[in-house]
């Protein structure tokens, strides 16, 4: 598989000689990464040695498993663990159970795992991994958000590592054809392509070789850019004079990162970047959108496996301006993190260290706020993973679409493009609160409140329990309106506004509702809005803000109760002309009448009258009207709001 260029992070590139015995040549096919030719080689040592030594068994499963023949590895894989049990190393028990996975032997490989971790004792990879399978069978139980399609432009060698460029998609291939071949896994070296995207299925057309002037004759692969396409980053061999390998003291080549700077649709003034080395690779470039960080894999000294991910700080100028940071045990394992790819808030990244459907799944996790820290990653499940290897997944800005690479069986070649569309992420938020009498301040139990989108259709509902509370779980990025009621109350409504975040709670949300007994007075069998006296200016019907003041209670009533029907009546005292005060009585009837039907936006039809009776029906009765009290004459200028039906 072209991807375990990376995987391994280093190889020779040479050709092999014919000469030595069997299993020298196998072994020295092996150091050389010449793993096709390994497999044959140990396979012919093994026809005349039935009993072989761990070190055989672990470099011929080891061979399959570099080539992805998973039941052979698995054969050997075996073998090796009878012979050894729990004290098989790390690595080689790993790749036993990804093997296990890559045939579908999900249980056995399940089982192993749990007895190595048991015997190994360490509570916190014990923990790890529960909570991740744990997570990972749930995913199994829903439906995925994401439907995927192998693209037509795949051919039967390997494409992989794509990158958005503008519209267009860049991406790694061996598809040119070329006589000098990788041992590894006999194709071609990588290029760098570039395709246009057909934003209706997103296929790729138009697929030729990417900018000229970063080419080399060994391998070019997996690439990005600034934000604005000024440079270049990419992985390629560690190369003295564009032609010759420069290799370590073990004999080994190293990748590097290079930049390249885009000028008249060519890529000049390439440089290595300060943190290479040739002692160990460096690979995988991904910048952030805003361009202020980059993302990378290595093997350099002091990490945590195989290869981890790390990130530096990038200035204006596409220049790197801080020390790399690796993004620490939370994301890197003792195995192999890589593909890094960072967009909105989240960092997608593949591994074989944390729990997965194979070999290489794909997660992701959220970057914890202000900091380049990042919490418990989250595998993407099915379809996007695979009991293969599933790597290099990049997202578009509006999370609905990208593409990612695998070598799963139904590929067309040895790694596959594939797209993918995406659904929205379910994001629901808890909104709680309490509704309580306003007068008393006391719980409301059987209260209900309804939310409602901005359409008004009902989203959800709740009935507050004895104390009063009630809570309710609603999407998020939206507007809602609340409204709290309950038979004999009034009604109130409140708007609340959901933010981005999944999980995130909104409290407080309360209500006070007012019994409808608390608004309204009987007198004489007869039930009254409650008002305070209204007071007109002298010898005029027009409404003063005091008067307002009150006549807004009783349109507050008639909107909370919606049956409500009142009369008004209006009363003057004894002092004046009889027929004077009747006539001014009842102009400010008719006025009060006009204020709420106008200003409540009150139906007419739901008071029956407005009638001013003067003097002639007075409160409190004097046998003479000069033997009222002034008491007694405020009493008797009034103004009713008299419930005729409710």
């Amino acid at each position: 598989m072209i991807r375990n260029i990376f995987l391994a992070l280093g190889f020779l590139c040479c050709f092999v000689s014919a000469f030595g015995q069997q299993l020298k040549k196998a072994d020295r096919l092996f150091k050389e990464l010449a793993y096709v030719e390994a497999s044959e080689a140990y396979e012919a040592y093994l026809k005349g040695n039935k009993t072989p030594s761990p070190e055989v068994l672990e470099n011929i499963a080891d061979s399959y498993y570099f080539i992805s023949k998973d039941s052979s590895a698995v054969k050997y894989y075996k073998k090796l663990y009878e012979l050894q049990k729990t004290g098989m190393s790390g690595a080689h028990f790993n790749r036993y159970v990804h093997a296990l996975k890559g045939v579908e032997e999900y249980d056995e490989a399940a089982a192993l795992m749990k007895e190595y971790l048991r015997v190994k004792g360490n509570e916190k990879e014990i923990t790890r991994y529960a909570k991740e399978k744990a997570y990972l069978d749930s995913l199994g139980q829903a439906t995925s958000l994401f439907t995927i399609r192998n693209l037509e432009s795949n051919t039967n060698r390997s494409e992989f590592g794509t990158a958005f460029y503008g519209d267009k998609i860049v991406f790694s291939s061996t598809r040119k054809p070329s006589y000098t071949l990788y041992v590894w896994n006999q194709q071609p070296f990588l290029d760098l392509y570039i395709g246009d995207r057909n934003a209706t299925d997103g296929e790729l057309f138009n697929v030729e070789l990417f900018l000229s002037g970063l080419e080399s004759k060994y391998h070019d692969a997996t690439i990005t850019f600034s934000p604005d396409r000024s440079y270049v980053y990419y992985t390629t061999n560690i190369l003295k004079n564009k032609n010759k390998l420069v290799k370590d003291n073990s004999g080994t080549n190293n990748f590097h990162i290079m930049k390249g700077t885009i000028e008249d649709g060519k890529v000049t003034k390439t440089e290595s970047l300060p943190f290479n080395s040739i002692d160990y690779s460096v690979g995988h470039p991904s910048m952030s959108p805003d361009g202020k960080w980059m993302f990378f894999v290595s093997d350099m000294p002091g990490g945590f496996g195989n290869t981890d991910i790390y990130v530096v700080q990038m200035d204006e100028n596409g220049n790197v301006a801080s020390e790399p940071q690796n993004l620490g045990p939370v994301i890197n394992t003792q195995e192999q993190e890589m593909f890094p790819y960072f967009r909105e808030g989240k960092l997608y990244f593949s591994s074989d260290g944390h729990y997965g459907l194979g070999r290489l799944d794909v997660f992701s996790s959220e970057q914890k706020e202000g900091k380049m820290e990042f919490k418990a990653p989250k595998n993407l499940g099915a379809p996007v993973n695979s009991n293969k290897d599933d790597f290099s997944f990049i997202i578009d800005s509006t999370a609905s679409f990208g593409y990612f690479s695998s070598n799963r069986l139904e590929g067309k070649g040895d790694d596959d493009i594939y797209y993918y569309t995406k659904e929205k992420e379910p994001c629901d938020q808890l909104v709680s609160g309490k509704v309580t009498n306003k007068n008393t301040q006391l719980a409301l139990e059987g209260a209900s409140v309804k939310v409602y989108d901005e359409f008004g259709d009902l989203v959800t509902e709740a009935a507050t329990g004895d104390n009063g509370m009630y809570e309710v779980e609603i999407p998020c990025e939206s507007t809602y309106k609340f409204v709290a009621t309950k038979p004999n109350y009034t009604t109130e409504e409140k708007e609340v506004k959901t933010t981005k975040k999944d999980g995130d709670k909104i409290e407080d949300v309360d209500f006070e509702l007012t019994n409808y007994d608390d608004l309204i007075v009987k007198e004489d069998d007869q039930e009254k809005i409650d008002v305070n006296p209204i007071y007109f200016d002298f010898d005029k019907a027009d409404i003063t803000p005091q008067a307002a003041e009150e006549l807004n209670k009783v349109i507050y009533v008639m909107n909370q109760f919606p049956k409500v029907k009142i009369k008004i009546e209006s009363h003057a005292d004894c002092r004046g002309n009889a027929d004077y005060n009747r006539k001014l009585t009842d102009l400010r009837a008719k006025s009060t009448q006009k204020y709420i039907l106008e200003t409540g936006k009150i139906d007419p039809s739901r008071i029956e009258s407005a009638i001013g009776y003067g003097e002639d029906r007075p409160k409190v009765v004097c046998e003479r009207c000069n033997q009222c009290s002034e008491e007694d004459h405020s009493e008797n200028r009034r103004s009713d709001f008299i419930i005729i039906e409710k």
